[in-house]
């Protein structure tokens, strides 16, 4: 039995290393971000908050304007929601939620490291007037799940910089 287990695993991490499964490592950002100061209008919102976390795992440290080696600034975070369909009784159907960011990093002197760059991910949502505490629920998972995935895109095309010679 012991001797069945062990084969299967071995087998199971063999066959993930072939297919070139890794673990997604730290962040590699520029060393410009050591010591970064984050100015966003809502430091409090999901995508803020996502942001912050994932830079802090990276070891970015978060300060004041007099220490910044870097200023990442994010000048616009809005989330939006448009009607797509109407039904025949007058009530909504459909609608998209949108999320658009838009970013830049400096140096404390202005010099851009990664120019003013706009990212833009929306989900449409079926609304079921049968379930609204579960459409209520999936809008603010969209919500979430979007912030997600643009902090993500923050951080990767961050990486890109940190990346170049």
């Amino acid at each position: 039995m012991k001797l069945l287990r062990l084969t299967l695993l071995l087998s199971f991490s063999i066959l993930l290393n072939a297919c070139g499964f890794q673990l997604r490592e730290n962040a590699e950002l520029p060393a410009e971000m050591q010591n970064t100061q984050l100015l966003v209008a809502d430091e409090n919102s999901q995508l803020a908050r996502r942001v912050r976390v994932q830079l802090e795992q990276a070891g970015v440290t978060f300060v004041d304007q007099q220490n910044a080696t870097a200023i990442l600034e994010i000048p616009k975070n809005e989330v939006l929601t448009e009607v797509l369909s109407i039904g025949d009784n007058a009530r909504v159907r459909e609608y998209r939620v949108t999320h658009t960011v838009q970013f830049r990093l400096t140096d404390p002197q202005g010099k851009e490291l990664v120019p003013l760059q706009t990212m833009r991910q929306s989900r449409e949502i079926s609304f079921d007037e049968q379930q609204i505490l579960a459409v209520s629920r999936e809008q603010e998972f969209v919500r979430e799940d979007l912030a997600n995935t643009l902090s993500r895109l923050l951080i990767s095309r961050l990486e890109i910089v940190g990346s170049q010679p």
